[in-house]
């Protein structure tokens, strides 16, 4: 039976794949594979979580959400989706600051490759994990805490999967809140560089959506945090804004795709996990015709590396669907793309042509070299091994703790040999 990724563009490897119902099933494939990759919802574009040997689901696991009040924490289980994490979460009276643009990627396979949502001095997902749990290569049930192993859990969180399968992990919880969110139109690309930082403090959460197709961001999405949970009437936006205008509608992030399925614009106040996502739980994701990439640069740098992007603007419109840009704040997780630095994300959503895209990200990584841009470990790069580790510090050290961890190397595959030393 082959399995591919959610976008199709990748059939894994392996020669069996496992769907364990509870820890125990799991521990003893573990210990009894030779080589072993877990596998989540599938949303990389690359071949991240491949493998010859046995691919193991997470999401037959018990998918359990317990909540502690007291210490204002969840523990959930890996396999668990953001979507279906949210909503208790939201009925107990507790939020997560942030999330990602969907809402059906499973904790886990987020947190392991630094995956993020947006705003200043909101970290990535991964920064929330205050513990997690995970089976090592020989099969045992393994615990890191943040306040008890220091490094060793700051290079666990963000593990691609290399040191172990993880089974839980444990979030920090804020208390519940609202969010109204506004789309603007047509704000120029030149505003955007000359005022980078009054766009993105303009809301809680700030996403710009452009085309690299003329001199406009086509959109801006803006999340107002609320100060009252129970404040319910809509607030009048300002129509204009930075030169942008307000949209007269909802609209969708593509071009001509309906907005039917995305989370409530409009200024309509709604719980934080119906607002900070762009797609609504209930819609499944188009039926994944797209490839996704995504660099990280230091946010000070930001509007020379946009400016630089777009000198190839010619190259990037005709094999894009549309590309986003998001800040992120800095954290100390080891492999993090915003490791000791406040970053700035620019993404790309492609045409799901491999061959047309693929000189096109190189052409995107040659603009962005100057600036030590982080590739988002699960889509898709060209980066060369040695220029990759030069961004990651920690990149040596992760790499020997992987092989503490994991001395036969059973959870390597051809990507992580390809990237981490040794």
């Amino acid at each position: 039976m082959s399995v591919s990724n959610w976008a199709g563009n990748v059939t894994f490897g392996a020669g069996r794949v496992h769907r364990p119902a509870t820890v125990g099933e799991l521990r003893r494939l573990v210990a009894g594979a030779d080589r072993v990759r877990a596998l989540g919802t599938g949303h990389s574009f690359n071949r991240i979580a491949d493998t010859t040997g046995d691919l193991v689901s997470v999401a037959g696991l018990p998918a359990t959400i317990e909540i502690d009040r007291e210490r204002a924490a969840v523990t959930v289980a890996a396999g668990v989706r953001y979507g279906e994490l949210v909503a208790e979460l939201h009925q107990a009276g507790f939020a997560l600051p942030s999330l990602a643009s969907l809402p059906h990627i499973s904790v886990a396979g987020a947190c392991a490759t630094g995956t993020h949502g947006s705003g200043d001095g909101i970290g990535n997902l991964a920064t929330l994990v205050s513990a997690l749990e995970l089976v090592t290569a020989d099969g045992e049930l393994v615990e890191l805490r943040r306040d008890v192993d220091g490094d060793r859990f700051s290079a666990a969180v963000v593990g691609l999967g290399a040191l172990g399968v993880v089974t839980s992990l444990t979030l920090d919880l804020v208390p519940t809140f609202q969010i109204r969110q506004y789309v603007y139109e047509q704000l120029p690309h030149q505003t955007l560089a000359d005022r980078f930082d009054e766009v993105f403090r303009a809301a809680y959460s700030v996403s710009v959506f452009t085309g690299w197709d003329g001199p406009h961001a086509r959109q801006v999405w803006h999340k107002h945090r609320l100060p009252d949970p129970d404040d319910a009437p809509a607030a009048a936006a300002a129509p204009e804004w930075l030169g942008a205008r307000l949209a007269d509608g909802p609209r969708h992030p593509v071009p001509g795709a309906s907005p039917v399925h995305c989370t409530d614009q409009l200024g309509e106040p709604g719980p934080w996990h119906l607002r900070l996502p762009h797609f609504r739980l209930d819609f499944t994701p188009s039926s994944g015709q797209e490839l996704q990439s995504e660099y990280f640069v230091a946010r000070q740098r930001a509007p020379e590396a946009l400016a630089a992007l777009e000198r190839i603007s010619d190259r990037i419109a005709p094999v894009l669907q549309i590309s986003e840009v998001r800040t992120i704040a800095a954290d100390e997780l080891w492999l993090s793309p915003c490791y000791r630095r406040d970053s700035v994300a620019c993404h790309f959503t492609w045409i799901a042509d491999t061959e047309a895209v693929t000189p096109v990200v190189a052409a995107v990584e040659e603009q962005l070299a100057p600036f030590a841009a982080r590739p988002h470990w699960g889509k898709v790069f060209g980066m060369p091994p040695a220029t990759l580790r030069g961004r990651y510090p920690r990149l040596p050290e992760f790499a020997a703790l992987a092989r503490e961890f994991d001395p036969a190397g059973k959870f390597r595959n051809d990507f992580l040999d390809r990237y981490l030393p040794g």
